[in-house]
C-alpha cells in the first residue's frame, strides 16, 4: 500500500479507534523519554511521539510524506535493507505496516538489529494470520503477509532478538460497530484474542549476537534516501531515484 492510502485510513473514524487501541499496547514500551531515539519503519507516524530524535522511515515501494507537518522534516524514503543510520544508534525501532510488506522479513529484522543499541527495544505490529482483519481489505492490515504467533517467535529467534511479550488487539472485526470496539477488547481475556486483528510484539536486541558469528546482513546501497516536501506515493507518482555505483 502507498502511504496516502494508509494515511487516509487513519484519518477515518475507524482508523482513529484503531490507532487508539494499538497505541495502548505500545505506550509502555515507547515511554515518554524525549531523549530516546525512536525509529519508525514503514508507516509509524500515528504512533511516534514529538521527541526531537524520533525518525519516520518509509519504504521505497510505498512512497513518503512529510512528517511532522511543522518544523524540520524527520521523515525519509529509505531502502529497508540499507537504512541511513550507523550501528547501535536507536533506542527503539517500531516496525509498523512494514514487515508484512517486506521482500524478506528476515533481512528487515537483521537491519533493525544492526541500528538498535545494545538491549534496545524492537516493537512489531503485524496482521494476525488467524484474525478477521487479515481477510478483509477494509484496512491496511488486510494487505501483505499476515503472521501467526509461532511464525513471529521463530523470526525473532533467528534474528537474535529475545522476546519480551506478545499481545493481541483489535478483537472486533473491521466491519463491526465502532461503539463496541473498545468494549470488545475485554473479550481477548476469554479466548477470543486468537482471532484479533493484529499481534503486538516487544523484543530486545541480544547484545551477544556478534559473538555467535551471525552479524546483521548488509547490502550495497540501492537507493539514496531523500527528504521530500510533499506526499510522493510510489503507486501514483513513482520517483526516479539516483543509483549508487558499486565499487
Amino acid at each position: 500500500m502507498n502511504v496516502l492510502d494508509i494515511a487516509e485510513f487513519y484519518g477515518s473514524a475507524r482508523g482513529k479507534v484503531t490507532q487508539e487501541l494499538i497505541a495502548r499496547k505500545l505506550a509502555l514500551a515507547l515511554g515518554p523519554r524525549v531523549e530516546h531515539c525512536v525509529v519508525g519503519i514503514g508507516y509509524a507516524v500515528p504512533y511516534l511521539g514529538p521527541g526531537p530524535r524520533n525518525l519516520a522511515f518509509m519504504l521505497a515501494r510505498s512512497g513518503v510524506m512529510r512528517w511532522p507537518e511543522e518544523g524540520a522534516a524527520r521523515s525519509a524514503l529509505v531502502d529497508e535493507l540499507d537504512l541511513p543510520l550507523g550501528d547501535n544508534v536507536a533506542d527503539v525501532v517500531l516496525l509498523m505496516h512494514s514487515l508484512e510488506f517486506a521482500e524478506s522479513a528476515e533481512d528487515m529484522l537483521a537491519e533493525a538489529w544492526r541500528i538498535l543499541a545494545p538491549q534496545g527495544k524492537l516493537l512489531l505490529v503485524v496482521p494476525n494470520r488467524s484474525g478477521l482483519w487479515s481477510a478483509s481489505e477494509a484496512s491496511p492490515f488486510g494487505r501483505g503477509q499476515p503472521f501467526s504467533r509461532s511464525q513471529i517467535s521463530g523470526l525473532l529467534k533467528e534474528a537474535q532478538f529475545s522476546l519480551s511479550r506478545i499481545e493481541r488487539t483489535l478483537v472486533l472485526p473491521p466491519w463491526g460497530p465502532l461503539g463496541l470496539a473498545r468494549a470488545a477488547e475485554h473479550a481477548s481475556h476469554f479466548g477470543f484474542g486468537r482471532f484479533s486483528g493484529v499481534i503486538v510484539v516487544e523484543a530486545r536486541k541480544q547484545v551477544f549476537a556478534y559473538a555467535t558469528g551471525k552479524p546483521a546482513r548488509r547490502v550495497l546501497p540501492r537507493l539514496r534516501p531523500m527528504l521530500l516536501q510533499g506526499p510522493q506515493p510510489a503507486g501514483r507518482a513513482r520517483l526516479k531515484m539516483p543509483r549508487l555505483k558499486s565499487t
